[in-house]
């Protein structure tokens, strides 16, 4: 089976501003390298991984785009594009046009304090030039709530595909009431065919983020494989944010349990198939990814 991380972050504050880094991030506020996860990606049976920005920046994005290059194991980048100013996003798209790793784009919007800003005039013209440009979406959300703008995003833009970061940070560790509110929104956006979510960041809602057990997740990746199924559906690690959460093996341990119900075609969606066709990434991408995991 091709196992395919789609939510990996690499960054070096030598390199880019990382303005959400402090010390309350410690032990992960330093440069953290693709080489430091490797050996952990390998012991997890990880073949490949696609690297999201981690900054609205253009320097985070080069330093993603040198790590690709220099890494076979990493098939796919998603980046930065400003959005909100369209005639710049249009020379960034051409000038990334050329680099077969680049897969999607993504914005912090989660950490913008204008809430409605993806739903921006100018935004919208943004996310059409990556609709043009045959590129992904990924939607990133802090609390299930930005979920409600999703199907709005799925109507206004259906050639765009899109998908939610984390599932959309459901409450894990809250009560039915919680989690009868998140999945009315995850539903909603699950009707839409170009929405798709990612299986990863799923830690406690509320108190230390390595609080989480298995069984306090287990609902929310139940919800998930009803509403989208495995084929929309893809595993992500989300190193190394994971650090603060009880490390990469925990999080990939709970999903293969989680998962192991499924069928043999299914699972392989999930933790794999899925990035692959959702991202498309590049076959010849994948075959070095596969040649170098042996």
């Amino acid at each position: 089976m091709t196992v395919i991380d789609a939510h990996l972050h690499v960054w070096d504050p030598a390199r880019a501003a990382y303005d959400w880094l402090g010390p309350d991030s410690a032990p992960i506020d330093r440069a953290m390298r693709f080489t430091d996860v490797r050996p952990q990606l390998r012991a997890a049976g990880v073949t490949a991984a696609v690297l999201v920005q981690a900054a609205d920046n253009d320097a985070d994005t080069a330093y993603m785009r040198e790590n690709a290059a220099a890494h076979p194991e990493i098939v796919g980048v998603v980046a930065w594009v400003p959005l909100d100013d369209p005639a710049r996003a249009r020379t960034r798209l051409a000038q990334l046009r050329g680099d077969p790793h680049v897969v999607g784009v993504r914005a912090l919007i989660h950490d913008n304090p204008d809430q409605e800003w993806i739903l921006r005039p100018d935004v919208a013209r943004g996310l059409d030039l990556l609709a043009e440009e045959r590129l992904a979406f990924d939607y990133v959300t802090s609390s299930p709530a930005a979920l409600a703008h999703v199907p709005e995003l799925a109507e206004r833009h259906p050639g765009l595909r899109l998908v939610v970061d984390h599932l959309g940070k459901p409450p894990v560790g809250g009560g039915s009431e919680d989690r009868a509110g998140w999945r009315k929104l995850i539903a909603a956006a699950a009707r839409h065919p170009q929405v798709h979510a990612k299986v990863s960041g799923l830690y406690s809602a509320a108190g230390p983020l390595a609080s989480w057990t298995t069984g306090q997740i287990r609902p929310f990746v139940e919800d998930a494989l009803e509403l989208f199924g495995p084929g929309r559906l893809m595993y992500g690690g989300d190193w190394p944010v994971s650090v603060l959460a009880g490390g990469y093996a925990r999080g990939r341990e709970a999903y293969e349990e989680l998962l192991a119900p499924l069928s043999a075609a299914d699972r392989a969606a999930v933790l794999g198939g899925t990035a692959a066709d959702f991202y498309r990434i590049d076959a010849a991408l994948l075959d070095a990814a596969r040649d170098t995991a042996g």
